[in-house]
Protein backbone atom coordinates (compact mmCIF):
# COMPACT_ATOMS: atom_id res chain seq x y z
CA UNK A 1 0.00 0.00 0.00
CA UNK A 2 1.06 3.90 -0.29
CA UNK A 3 0.68 5.83 2.94
CA UNK A 4 -1.50 8.94 2.04
CA UNK A 5 0.26 11.98 2.96
CA UNK A 6 -2.34 13.26 5.09
CA UNK A 7 -1.18 10.52 7.75
CA UNK A 8 2.26 12.45 8.78
CA UNK A 9 0.57 15.74 9.31
CA UNK A 10 1.64 16.83 12.74
CA UNK A 11 -2.44 17.15 13.59
CA UNK A 12 -4.96 15.56 11.78
CA UNK A 13 -6.71 17.10 8.61
CA UNK A 14 -9.62 16.81 7.07
CA UNK A 15 -9.27 13.41 5.64
CA UNK A 16 -8.38 11.76 8.92
CA UNK A 17 -11.07 13.95 10.62
CA UNK A 18 -13.42 12.43 8.35
CA UNK A 19 -11.91 8.73 8.52
CA UNK A 20 -11.90 8.97 12.72
CA UNK A 21 -14.97 7.21 12.53
CA UNK A 22 -13.82 3.97 11.07
CA UNK A 23 -10.62 4.38 13.04
CA UNK A 24 -12.65 3.77 16.24
CA UNK A 25 -14.14 0.60 14.93
CA UNK A 26 -10.59 -0.50 13.97
CA UNK A 27 -9.36 0.94 17.59
CA UNK A 28 -11.29 -1.33 19.32
CA UNK A 29 -10.43 -4.32 17.49
CA UNK A 30 -6.94 -3.59 17.78
CA UNK A 31 -6.80 -2.94 20.96
CA UNK A 32 -8.99 -6.36 22.39
CA UNK A 33 -7.06 -8.36 19.91
CA UNK A 34 -3.58 -6.65 21.86
CA UNK A 35 -4.37 -7.42 25.05
CA UNK A 36 -4.46 -11.09 24.70
CA UNK A 37 -2.35 -13.46 26.27
CA UNK A 38 0.50 -15.16 24.18
CA UNK A 39 1.98 -18.45 23.92
CA UNK A 40 5.77 -18.88 25.93
CA UNK A 41 8.12 -19.81 23.24
CA UNK A 42 10.95 -22.10 24.35
CA UNK A 43 13.41 -19.25 23.47
CA UNK A 44 13.87 -16.27 24.75
CA UNK A 45 11.80 -13.51 22.25
CA UNK A 46 13.17 -9.95 21.15
CA UNK A 47 10.57 -8.19 18.99
CA UNK A 48 11.80 -5.59 16.72
CA UNK A 49 8.20 -3.44 15.87
CA UNK A 50 6.86 -0.36 14.82
CA UNK A 51 3.85 1.81 15.95
CA UNK A 52 2.77 2.67 12.34
CA UNK A 53 2.09 0.91 9.02
CA UNK A 54 4.55 1.35 7.10
CA UNK A 55 8.94 1.31 7.17
CA UNK A 56 10.75 2.53 9.73
CA UNK A 57 13.88 0.32 9.62
CA UNK A 58 12.99 -2.83 11.40
CA UNK A 59 14.84 -5.07 8.70
CA UNK A 60 17.92 -3.26 9.13
CA UNK A 61 16.94 -3.25 13.25
CA UNK A 62 16.71 -6.81 13.38
CA UNK A 63 19.99 -7.52 11.39
CA UNK A 64 21.78 -4.84 14.11
CA UNK A 65 19.87 -6.92 17.21
CA UNK A 66 21.42 -10.26 15.80
CA UNK A 67 24.69 -9.12 15.10
CA UNK A 68 25.08 -7.87 18.74
CA UNK A 69 23.24 -11.32 19.94
CA UNK A 70 26.04 -13.05 17.55
CA UNK A 71 28.68 -11.33 19.49
CA UNK A 72 27.52 -11.77 22.68
CA UNK A 73 27.42 -15.63 21.80
CA UNK A 74 24.00 -16.29 21.37
CA UNK A 75 22.60 -18.34 18.64
CA UNK A 76 20.17 -15.47 17.07
CA UNK A 77 17.15 -17.07 14.27
CA UNK A 78 15.02 -14.53 12.74
CA UNK A 79 11.59 -15.43 12.59
CA UNK A 80 9.34 -13.19 10.00
CA UNK A 81 5.59 -13.64 9.05
CA UNK A 82 6.96 -13.47 5.29
CA UNK A 83 4.81 -10.50 4.25
CA UNK A 84 4.41 -11.02 0.21
CA UNK A 85 5.48 -14.42 0.07
CA UNK A 86 3.19 -17.11 -0.81
CA UNK A 87 4.43 -20.09 1.77
CA UNK A 88 2.40 -19.52 4.70
CA UNK A 89 5.21 -21.76 6.89
CA UNK A 90 6.84 -22.62 9.12
CA UNK A 91 9.72 -23.30 7.24
CA UNK A 92 13.68 -22.18 7.07
CA UNK A 93 14.39 -20.15 4.29
CA UNK A 94 17.04 -21.59 1.99
CA UNK A 95 18.66 -19.31 -0.55
CA UNK A 96 18.58 -20.04 -3.84
CA UNK A 97 15.78 -22.30 -3.34
CA UNK A 98 14.05 -19.98 -1.70
CA UNK A 99 13.16 -16.35 -3.75
CA UNK A 100 11.06 -13.43 -2.23
CA UNK A 101 7.69 -14.53 -4.16
CA UNK A 102 8.32 -17.93 -1.78
CA UNK A 103 8.87 -16.32 1.69
CA UNK A 104 8.85 -12.35 1.01
CA UNK A 105 11.68 -9.80 0.27
CA UNK A 106 12.80 -9.02 3.84
CA UNK A 107 13.66 -13.22 4.99
CA UNK A 108 15.55 -13.00 1.79
CA UNK A 109 17.72 -9.96 3.33
CA UNK A 110 18.02 -11.76 7.25
CA UNK A 111 18.67 -15.06 6.02
CA UNK A 112 22.16 -14.03 4.05
CA UNK A 113 23.14 -13.45 7.77
CA UNK A 114 21.74 -16.01 9.79
CA UNK A 115 18.95 -19.03 9.87
CA UNK A 116 15.49 -17.33 9.40
CA UNK A 117 12.27 -18.93 9.92
CA UNK A 118 8.73 -17.56 8.10
CA UNK A 119 6.06 -18.86 9.53
CA UNK A 120 2.32 -16.75 9.48
CA UNK A 121 1.55 -18.83 12.82
CA UNK A 122 4.51 -17.05 15.04
CA UNK A 123 4.48 -19.59 17.86
CA UNK A 124 4.80 -22.65 14.87
CA UNK A 125 7.69 -20.72 13.88
CA UNK A 126 9.60 -20.44 17.33
CA UNK A 127 8.94 -24.01 18.31
CA UNK A 128 10.96 -24.20 14.54
CA UNK A 129 13.94 -22.15 15.32
CA UNK A 130 14.50 -23.89 18.84
CA UNK A 131 14.45 -27.46 16.90
CA UNK A 132 17.05 -25.69 14.24
CA UNK A 133 19.09 -25.07 16.97
CA UNK A 134 18.95 -20.91 17.41
CA UNK A 135 18.95 -19.84 21.20
CA UNK A 136 17.26 -16.63 21.08
CA UNK A 137 14.41 -15.43 18.60
CA UNK A 138 15.02 -12.14 16.86
CA UNK A 139 11.01 -11.33 15.49
CA UNK A 140 11.36 -8.82 12.39
CA UNK A 141 7.75 -7.10 12.93
CA UNK A 142 4.98 -8.61 14.77
CA UNK A 143 4.39 -6.02 17.75
CA UNK A 144 1.04 -5.90 17.30
CA UNK A 145 0.45 -9.91 17.06
CA UNK A 146 -0.27 -11.03 20.35
CA UNK A 147 0.12 -15.15 19.47
CA UNK A 148 3.88 -14.73 21.16
CA UNK A 149 4.99 -13.56 24.42
CA UNK A 150 8.01 -11.12 23.94
CA UNK A 151 10.36 -11.08 26.50
CA UNK A 152 11.89 -7.76 25.00
CA UNK A 153 9.98 -5.47 22.47
CA UNK A 154 11.87 -2.77 20.92
CA UNK A 155 9.89 -0.21 19.06
CA UNK A 156 11.62 1.28 15.98
CA UNK A 157 10.44 5.15 14.87
CA UNK A 158 11.36 6.93 11.55
CA UNK A 159 12.71 10.33 13.19
CA UNK A 160 11.40 12.07 10.24
CA UNK A 161 7.88 11.25 10.45
CA UNK A 162 7.04 9.69 14.28
CA UNK A 163 3.72 8.73 14.71
CA UNK A 164 2.16 11.02 12.24
CA UNK A 165 -0.61 12.33 12.98
CA UNK A 166 -1.21 9.95 15.82
CA UNK A 167 -4.33 8.64 14.71
CA UNK A 168 -4.97 4.50 14.23
CA UNK A 169 -5.73 3.20 10.70
CA UNK A 170 -7.43 4.64 8.58
CA UNK A 171 -7.33 8.02 9.67
CA UNK A 172 -3.88 8.02 10.56
CA UNK A 173 -0.95 5.57 10.68
CA UNK A 174 -1.04 4.09 14.10
CA UNK A 175 -1.27 0.24 13.63
CA UNK A 176 -3.03 0.37 17.21
CA UNK A 177 -3.94 3.79 19.70
CA UNK A 178 -0.47 4.76 20.96
CA UNK A 179 -1.87 4.45 24.87
CA UNK A 180 -2.44 0.51 24.17
CA UNK A 181 1.31 0.21 22.29
CA UNK A 182 3.36 1.81 25.56
CA UNK A 183 2.93 -0.49 27.59
CA UNK A 184 3.71 -3.31 25.05
CA UNK A 185 7.40 -2.09 24.18
CA UNK A 186 10.30 -1.79 26.35
CA UNK A 187 12.34 0.84 24.21
CA UNK A 188 12.39 2.57 21.24
CA UNK A 189 15.17 3.29 18.32
CA UNK A 190 14.82 6.51 16.62
CA UNK A 191 16.25 6.25 13.35
CA UNK A 192 17.52 9.67 11.59
CA UNK A 193 16.95 13.26 12.88
CA UNK A 194 13.70 15.24 13.03
CA UNK A 195 11.28 16.82 15.13
CA UNK A 196 8.70 14.18 15.15
CA UNK A 197 10.95 11.67 16.34
CA UNK A 198 12.18 13.66 19.13
CA UNK A 199 8.49 13.79 19.88
CA UNK A 200 8.44 10.51 20.23
CA UNK A 201 11.59 10.07 22.17
CA UNK A 202 10.51 12.62 25.05
CA UNK A 203 6.99 10.59 25.27
CA UNK A 204 9.11 7.67 25.85
CA UNK A 205 11.60 8.95 28.63
CA UNK A 206 7.94 10.49 30.25
CA UNK A 207 6.93 6.50 30.47
CA UNK A 208 10.25 5.71 31.70
CA UNK A 209 11.23 3.84 28.13
CA UNK A 210 15.04 3.46 27.39
CA UNK A 211 15.53 5.54 24.29
CA UNK A 212 18.18 4.60 21.52
CA UNK A 213 19.54 6.61 18.43
CA UNK A 214 20.31 5.20 15.12
CA UNK A 215 20.68 6.45 11.26
CA UNK A 216 21.30 4.24 8.61
CA UNK A 217 24.25 4.49 6.30
CA UNK A 218 25.58 3.09 3.18
CA UNK A 219 29.08 1.15 3.19
CA UNK A 220 31.40 4.05 2.38
CA UNK A 221 32.80 2.08 -0.84
CA UNK A 222 29.12 2.08 -2.07
CA UNK A 223 28.80 5.88 -1.53
CA UNK A 224 31.92 6.37 -3.05
CA UNK A 225 30.74 4.34 -6.09
CA UNK A 226 27.72 6.75 -6.19
CA UNK A 227 29.70 10.53 -5.65
CA UNK A 228 29.29 12.95 -8.70
CA UNK A 229 27.15 10.38 -10.82
CA UNK A 230 23.55 11.19 -12.47
CA UNK A 231 21.05 8.47 -11.00
CA UNK A 232 17.64 7.69 -11.98
CA UNK A 233 16.28 6.08 -8.44
CA UNK A 234 13.41 3.73 -7.73
CA UNK A 235 12.29 1.59 -4.60
CA UNK A 236 8.85 0.53 -3.23
CA UNK A 237 9.63 0.37 0.49
CA UNK A 238 7.56 1.60 3.25
CA UNK A 239 9.14 5.70 2.72
CA UNK A 240 10.59 5.98 -0.61
CA UNK A 241 11.71 9.34 -0.59
CA UNK A 242 14.08 8.14 2.55
CA UNK A 243 16.12 5.92 0.20
CA UNK A 244 16.55 9.01 -2.63
CA UNK A 245 17.47 11.34 0.40
CA UNK A 246 20.28 8.78 1.01
CA UNK A 247 21.76 8.93 -2.49
CA UNK A 248 21.80 12.89 -2.22
CA UNK A 249 23.85 12.56 1.08
CA UNK A 250 26.09 9.91 -0.74
CA UNK A 251 26.85 12.75 -3.27
CA UNK A 252 25.00 11.12 -6.37
CA UNK A 253 22.56 14.14 -8.34
CA UNK A 254 18.83 12.01 -8.63
CA UNK A 255 17.81 13.30 -12.02
CA UNK A 256 14.84 10.98 -11.88
CA UNK A 257 12.70 9.67 -8.57
CA UNK A 258 10.28 6.58 -8.78
CA UNK A 259 8.27 5.47 -5.79
CA UNK A 260 6.09 2.39 -5.58
CA UNK A 261 4.14 1.19 -3.30
CA UNK A 262 5.92 -1.04 -0.17
CA UNK A 263 6.68 -4.62 -1.29
CA UNK A 264 5.50 -4.14 -4.70
CA UNK A 265 6.18 -6.44 -7.31
CA UNK A 266 7.81 -5.24 -10.16
CA UNK A 267 6.22 -6.38 -13.68
CA UNK A 268 8.56 -7.09 -16.45
CA UNK A 269 6.99 -4.02 -18.23
CA UNK A 270 8.03 -1.84 -15.52
CA UNK A 271 11.25 -3.04 -14.97
CA UNK A 272 11.81 -2.35 -19.19
CA UNK A 273 10.34 1.08 -18.76
CA UNK A 274 12.67 2.06 -15.93
CA UNK A 275 15.51 0.90 -17.61
CA UNK A 276 14.76 2.40 -21.08
CA UNK A 277 14.34 5.29 -19.07
CA UNK A 278 17.73 5.23 -17.51
CA UNK A 279 19.89 4.18 -20.71
CA UNK A 280 17.79 7.06 -22.33
CA UNK A 281 19.27 9.96 -19.61
CA UNK A 282 22.60 8.42 -19.58
CA UNK A 283 21.31 7.71 -15.91
CA UNK A 284 22.57 5.22 -13.47
CA UNK A 285 19.82 3.17 -12.21
CA UNK A 286 19.84 2.52 -8.62
CA UNK A 287 17.50 0.08 -5.94
CA UNK A 288 17.36 -1.12 -2.68
CA UNK A 289 18.07 -4.14 -1.45
CA UNK A 290 14.70 -5.00 -0.28
CA UNK A 291 13.57 -4.17 -3.71
CA UNK A 292 16.51 -6.27 -5.57
CA UNK A 293 15.33 -9.39 -4.09
CA UNK A 294 12.09 -9.19 -5.65
CA UNK A 295 13.43 -7.94 -8.90
CA UNK A 296 15.30 -11.04 -8.49
CA UNK A 297 12.36 -13.21 -7.56
CA UNK A 298 10.69 -11.49 -10.96
CA UNK A 299 13.10 -12.32 -13.47
CA UNK A 300 16.61 -12.86 -13.58
CA UNK A 301 19.09 -10.31 -12.31
CA UNK A 302 21.60 -11.11 -15.10
CA UNK A 303 19.05 -9.13 -17.82
CA UNK A 304 19.41 -5.99 -16.01
CA UNK A 305 23.71 -5.81 -15.50
CA UNK A 306 24.04 -2.33 -14.87
CA UNK A 307 21.38 -2.05 -11.62
CA UNK A 308 23.04 -0.85 -8.92
CA UNK A 309 21.71 -1.69 -5.66
CA UNK A 310 22.32 0.90 -2.46
CA UNK A 311 22.46 -1.28 0.99
CA UNK A 312 22.29 0.73 4.25
CA UNK A 313 23.59 -0.61 7.50
CA UNK A 314 22.25 0.64 11.03
CA UNK A 315 24.77 2.74 13.28
CA UNK A 316 23.21 2.81 16.63
CA UNK A 317 25.03 5.57 18.98
CA UNK A 318 24.94 3.64 22.06
CA UNK A 319 25.00 0.25 21.30
CA UNK A 320 26.56 -1.24 24.51
CA UNK A 321 23.29 -0.02 26.08
CA UNK A 322 21.39 -1.82 23.59
CA UNK A 323 23.20 -4.72 24.47
CA UNK A 324 23.17 -4.53 27.67
CA UNK A 325 19.43 -4.70 27.72
CA UNK A 326 18.91 -7.27 25.13
CA UNK A 327 21.15 -9.81 27.05
CA UNK A 328 19.46 -8.79 30.86
CA UNK A 329 15.82 -9.28 29.32
CA UNK A 330 17.33 -12.91 27.93
CA UNK A 331 19.01 -13.76 31.34
CA UNK A 332 15.77 -12.76 33.16
CA UNK A 333 13.58 -14.86 31.39
CA UNK A 334 16.15 -18.02 31.61
CA UNK A 335 15.72 -17.49 35.39
CA UNK A 336 12.60 -17.60 35.65
CA UNK A 337 12.20 -20.80 33.74
CA UNK A 338 15.40 -22.14 35.34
Amino acid sequence: MRAPRFWWHPFPTLPANLLRPASLLYTSIAARRMRRPGEKADLPVICIGNFTAGGAGKTPTALAVARILDVAGESPAFLSRGYGGSLPGPVQVRRPEHTASDVGDEPILLSRTTRTIVSRDRPAGARLAYESGATVVVMDDGLQNPSLTKDCAIAVVDGATGIGNGLPLPAGPLRAPIDVQWPMIDAVLIIGEGAPGRQVAEEAARRDKRVFEARLVPPPEAAQSLEGRKVLAFAGIGRPGKFFETLRACGATVEAARSFPDHHRYTAAELAALRREAEAGGLVAVTTEKDFARIAAARDEESWPDLMVLPVRLRIENEAGLRNLLLRRINERRLRVA
